[in-house]
C-alpha cells in the first residue's frame, strides 16, 4: 500500500487575519477645565492635548523679562535712596531756612517708597538728582546737582533748589552763605572713591 500523500504547501503564504485587527476601539472625550470632578475611572478615555512648549516658553518670556527689569530698577533706586548723597541733601534741607518756612517741620520723603530719578554716579564724578519731599506745610520736589573737578577732587555743588506745589521754585544754595555740603558725608564719599550708579 502507497503511502499517504501530503498536502502540498501553497506558494504564496495566505494572509493570517487577527480577531482584533479589524476592531477599532471607541474612546471618549477628555475632560476638559469645565468638565468638572472626575468620579469614576475608565480606561476608554481619551488623554487631553499636551501643551507646545515652544508656545508656553514664548508667552512666559515678556513677563519673565518684565519682572528682572522691575527688580534691577528697584534694586538701583534703592541704592540711590539709601545713598551718603540723599542723607546729606534729605540733612541740609532740614536745616534750611527756606526749606523750613515753606515745608515745615518734619522734612523726609514724600512718598512712602520713594523714588530717586536721575543720574548718581560718584565714581564719575556727576550726580544729579531729584526726589519728592514733604513737611507738616507743604510737599515739593527738591533737586541736587553737583559736579567734581578733576580726578579725586572735591565735589561743587552747582544747583541745589526747591520746586514747590503752586510751580514756584526755590534756590536754596545761598551765594552768602558758604555751601552746606562741604566737610559732609558727599565730600567723604568722593575721598573714597564710594561706587556710583546711574538710571
Amino acid at each position: 500500500m502507497p503511502p499517504p500523500r501530503l498536502p502540498l504547501r501553497p506558494r504564496f503564504p495566505l494572509p493570517i487575519t487577527h480577531p482584533l485587527r479589524h476592531h477599532r476601539r471607541h474612546l471618549i472625550a477628555p475632560p476638559t477645565s469645565s468638565s468638572g470632578p472626575l468620579l469614576t475611572r475608565r480606561s476608554d478615555r481619551a488623554l487631553p492635548p499636551l501643551p507646545r512648549p515652544g508656545i508656553l516658553w514664548l508667552k512666559t518670556l515678556p513677563v519673565f523679562l518684565a519682572i528682572i527689569t522691575a527688580s534691577a530698577l528697584c534694586i538701583f533706586n534703592y541704592q540711590k535712596a539709601s545713598s551718603s548723597v540723599v542723607s546729606a541733601t534729605l540733612y541740609a534741607l532740614r536745616t534750611s531756612a527756606a526749606g523750613r518756612r515753606e515745608l515745615g517741620d518734619e522734612i523726609y520723603f514724600r512718598d512712602r517708597f520713594p523714588w530717586i530719578w536721575g543720574e548718581l554716579n560718584q565714581l564719575q564724578g556727576r550726580i544729579d538728582v531729584r526726589f519728592g519731599v514733604k513737611g507738616t506745610k507743604g510737599k515739593g520736589v527738591m533737586r541736587f546737582r553737583s559736579v567734581r573737578r578733576g580726578r579725586g577732587g572735591f565735589f561743587e555743588t552747582k544747583e541745589w533748589s526747591l520746586e514747590l506745589e503752586d510751580g514756584r521754585v526755590l534756590q536754596l544754595l545761598d551765594e552768602e552763605r558758604a555751601d552746606p555740603f562741604k566737610n559732609t558725608a558727599l565730600q567723604a564719599a568722593a575721598g573714597d572713591g564710594g561706587a556710583g550708579s546711574s538710571s
